[in-house]
């Protein structure tokens, strides 16, 4: 009778065993990445009251009699190979392992051993880590190697994808432009504004990441033939609030504007007439203060102070000081020194490029005032032909025939701008290509932008800030950044055991590898590797079946049920037999 007694209180236990277990399962049906247990019963040992034997000539065989003592848990198996659905949160650390056997496990550390997890709810800490939300273990993977395009595939360690070091991407400088649109031999740019034709700019990098702005005059050398040239006339550093043209200082250095741009030169006569406003007198007239009959009086008031310069005598100076163009002559029997640009309506930086071109300098003007007031010189200007087809107003050439680019020798500045043959400008290949000589209703749409036609060679870029981060399918994280650079900045590794069952859970979303598992390599695998991916902004729920849990529930619920039974009746009987003796 005692065994019956013992085996229903072995069933109990071994009972109780699973409804902890199935308690799990379901107190866990909103574990990210939760794996779901189930017990497996087995039979205890037998007491065998008589052996086998075997059969003779005249008897059969007879099996042996074997009473059983009970039942006991087998074994807990995690059902590790059984995925959970996807449940979406648009977080970009948020990743989901996708693999078709549910094996490959993130790598994590705790600062003491590695660890296994599906949960991919990750955030970067304060130094930059990425690590889980619930426990701060930093997520391991591979750095990117010294090559900065390339993965180092060795040790797993942590990865920092927000150092220092990849807050900001380097600059590029510009190499390539393209200029494209049409040019109308029509347009008011090369009838009624012929002086300066028609102005392209283009927006450029230096190897420092400053931004430059590039002007070029396109004017009209025969219209019936389709020739056009076209001059560099100002670099200036966005970021410079003076506008110093970098091409004036270059040729007051004793340098030609021919070495940065045009393979022609030519020369011609420049007059500037005086500006509105300026009152001109014969001296032999009214002229106030003349000391001689020859030349002119130019009078300027402004807020009622008057401004006079004699022609007869007057010189173009630059006074240092006050970094003017002044303008000195004799009136009145006294010298003065009045501005330049205010007779002329010319901006100091005006007078400096106009002074250059005629081969001039601040300290040696080549600038004169003839005797009826005009501004005169000789200017010399450097440019490349542009040709076009006159029958169908395709593009011919640039520069000279059979050419299709030519070249912004930008790196000739270096010297005179850094004092180093080395500086910050690279040379930029000019592609004229995708420019048209058509009529547009006298609107010329010509306009030049930064790279090739294919518009990702040699942009160039400013210096970048990160401003964001991602993560592809397999697993490689990138950084974007404000000047449009996408930089790698690590991979994630993920860790495949044969035996995934075999893993010891360890709380925390996490596991460790046993000696039933398969030992980590401490390198691991790319995700890829089995035709796995990650996918971000979403994780792996729990893959507790709730319908499953419930039904084992009621059959462990009979079970238990069942074996107290045994109890019960096996002490009715024990009482029966005690009754026997009144």
């Amino acid at each position: 009778m005692m065994r019956s007694l013992y085996s229903g209180v072995s069933g109990l236990k071994t009972h109780q065993t699973k409804m902890d277990v199935i308690g799990n399962n379901i107190a866990n049906v909103n574990t990210v990445a939760f794996k779901s247990s189930s017990v497996t019963f087995q039979d205890m040992l037998y007491e065998t009251t008589s052996g086998a034997s075997a059969a003779t000539e005249n008897l059969g065989g007879k099996n042996a009699n074997q009473i059983g003592l009970g039942v006991t848990t087998g074994s807990t198996k995690v059902s590790i190979t059984s995925g959970g659905s996807a449940e979406t949160t648009g977080e970009a650390f948020d990743i989901k392992l996708t693999d078709s056997q549910h094996t490959n496990f993130f790598i994590v550390n705790n600062g003491t051993q590695n660890l296994f997890t599906r949960a991919g709810s990750f955030y970067v800490d304060g130094n930059g880590n990425l690590a889980m939300t619930t426990t701060g273990y930093m997520v391991q993977g591979w750095q990117v190697d010294d090559d900065g395009v390339s993965i180092r595939k060795d040790t797993v360690s942590p990865l920092r994808i927000m150092s220092t070091a990849n807050q900001t991407s380097d600059p590029e400088a510009t190499t390539h432009a393209t200029a494209s649109g049409i040019v109308d031999k029509n347009s008011d740019a090369f009838t009624s504004n012929s002086d300066t034709g028609y102005i392209m700019s283009l927006l450029l990098y230096d190897r420092l990441g400053y931004a430059y702005t590039a002007k070029f005059s396109v004017k009209q050398e025969n219209k019936d033939t389709g020739l056009y040239n076209v001059e560099l006339t100002s670099l200036v550093n966005n970021s410079d609030s003076t506008g110093t043209n970098l091409i004036t200082k270059y040729i007051e250095a004793g340098n030609s504007a021919g070495n940065l741009f045009g393979s022609k030169t030519k020369s011609e006569a420049y007059s500037k007439s005086v500006a509105s406003g300026v009152k001109s007198e014969a001296n032999a007239g009214t002229g106030t203060g003349a000391t001689t009959t020859n030349g002119v009086t130019l009078s300027y008031t402004n807020n009622g102070t008057t401004s006079q310069i004699n022609t007869s005598d007057a010189a173009v100076t630059y006074d240092t000081a006050t970094s003017q163009w002044m303008v000195t002559s004799t009136v009145g029997g006294k010298q003065t020194s009045v501005p330049l640009g205010q007779f002329y309506g010319l901006t100091n930086a005006q007078i400096s490029e106009i002074n250059a071109k005629a081969g001039g300098t601040t300290a040696a003007p080549a600038l004169t005032i003839d005797a009826n007031g005009n501004l005169t010189g000789t200017l010399t200007t450097n440019y490349n032909e542009l040709k076009f087809n006159p029958t169908d107003g395709s593009f011919s050439y640039v520069g000279a025939e059979g050419s299709k680019s030519v070249q912004l020798n930008l790196s000739a500045l270096n010297m005179s701008i850094s004092g180093e043959t080395e500086g910050p400008f690279e040379n930029i290949d000019f592609d004229f290509s995708q420019t048209k000589n058509l009529d547009n209703n006298k609107t010329s749409t010509l306009a030049s932008t930064r790279g090739a036609a294919d518009g990702t060679t040699g942009l160039g870029k400013k210096l970048g800030t990160l401003t964001g981060v991602s993560v592809d399918n397999s697993g490689k994280v990138y950084g974007s950044y404000s000047n449009g650079n996408s930089t790698l900045l690590g991979q994630i590794a993920v860790a495949q055991f044969a035996n995934a069952s075999g893993l010891e859970s360890n709380g925390d979303n996490t596991y460790s590898a046993t000696l039933n598992s398969g030992e980590f390599d401490g390198i691991g695998v790319e995700v890829t590797s089995d035709g796995g991916s990650m996918t971000t902004g979403e994780l792996e729920m729990s893959n507790v079946d709730l319908s499953k849990e419930f039904t084992n529930m009621i059959t462990t619920q009979r079970g238990f049920q069942a074996n107290s039974r045994i109890i019960t009746v096996s002490d009715t009987m024990l009482e029966e037999l005690v009754n026997l003796k009144r």
